[in-house]
């Protein structure tokens, strides 16, 4: 096979690796798995172009604006981009968005025109709250079905919860997603620090902890219903082509189940009438 041709399946399979740690920011999920990444192109100079859609044609502009953004530096982080640019498709502003991250403006001005305060500061904060709150209460349940006392789970330090080795495949995955956020946000960075503290750094007492689990429950239903509502809502805006169809657009260099995007070719629907769905889910 040709090194060349190997080289560059090398590097968009690396792009789809930075892709996949991006995450809509209300549902924290990887973009590639919700399947909103439709193609990536590799040029020979280092540039490349990533084609992403929507479940609406409504979704907010503050969320779309936030994954482009994201989108467009994770992927300009490999060593050997030159530029990274993400391009939004058959949204009522894709326009501003795909202009405004390309030129790195921040929100307020790429879409003064359309929306309201010039940064998303605000609502990254509450979606990372929302976020860490969720990936806890999962790492909160699995150790109890793996045997822990709630007293223990309290006390628990970091260097303990490192060595937990979780026989679920998916809590072992969603195991480090929690710690991230712990180390990012300077809740626990030493191995003696506490492992399960608040978003705002208290303890989770043991006497509270049965509360403190339905709030988050709470924020992981509604979060999991968003999550259904527009994985349905994309998959109903773009279907499947039947086989052998003339106007067929392949999504490249992704590996067959690891992409997210289903692999499959799409072709857009022209948009409905918004429902009150709609704006549940992406506004």
């Amino acid at each position: 096979m040709n090194a060349g041709f190997l080289q560059h399946d090398r590097k968009t399979n690396e792009v789809w690796g930075r892709l996949a740690l991006v995450t809509d920011p209300e549902l924290d999920e990887s973009i590639t798995e919700l399947g909103f990444v439709e193609t990536v192109t590799v040029d020979d100079d280092g540039g490349v172009d990533i084609v992403f859609r929507l479940p609406t044609y409504w979704c907010s502009a503050n969320f779309a604006f936030l994954m482009a953004d994201d989108m467009r530096r994770a992927v300009a982080a490999l060593p050997w981009v030159r530029e990274a640019r993400p391009q939004l498709r058959d949204h009522m502003v894709a326009d501003e968005i795909n202009r405004g991250v390309l030129e790195g403006k921040p929100f307020g001005d790429a879409l003064k025109d359309f929306a309201a305060g010039g940064s998303l500061d605000e609502v990254r904060e509450k979606f990372r709250r929302k976020a860490f709150e969720r990936r806890q209460e999962v790492m909160i349940l699995a150790l109890r079905g793996a045997g822990y006392e709630d007293p223990a789970i309290c006390r628990m330090d970091l260097r303990t919860y490192d060595q937990v080795d979780f026989g679920s495949e998916e809590v072992a995955r969603q195991k480090p997603r929690y710690r991230e956020l712990l180390v990012e946000r300077r809740l626990a960075c030493l191995p003696g620090d506490r492992a399960f503290v608040t978003y705002d750094g208290m303890p989770v007492k043991r006497h509270e902890l049965a509360s403190y689990l339905q709030r988050l429950r709470g924020v992981r239903i509604n979060m999991e219903f968003n999550s259904s509502l527009c994985r349905g809502l994309l998959a109903a805006r773009y279907r499947e082509l039947d086989a052998g169809a003339g106007d067929q657009t392949s999504v490249r260099g992704a590996p067959c189940g690891e992409c997210g995007s289903g692999c499959v070719s799409r072709r857009s629907v022209e948009p409905q009438v918004p429902s009150q769905q709609h704006s549940t889910a992406c506004t």
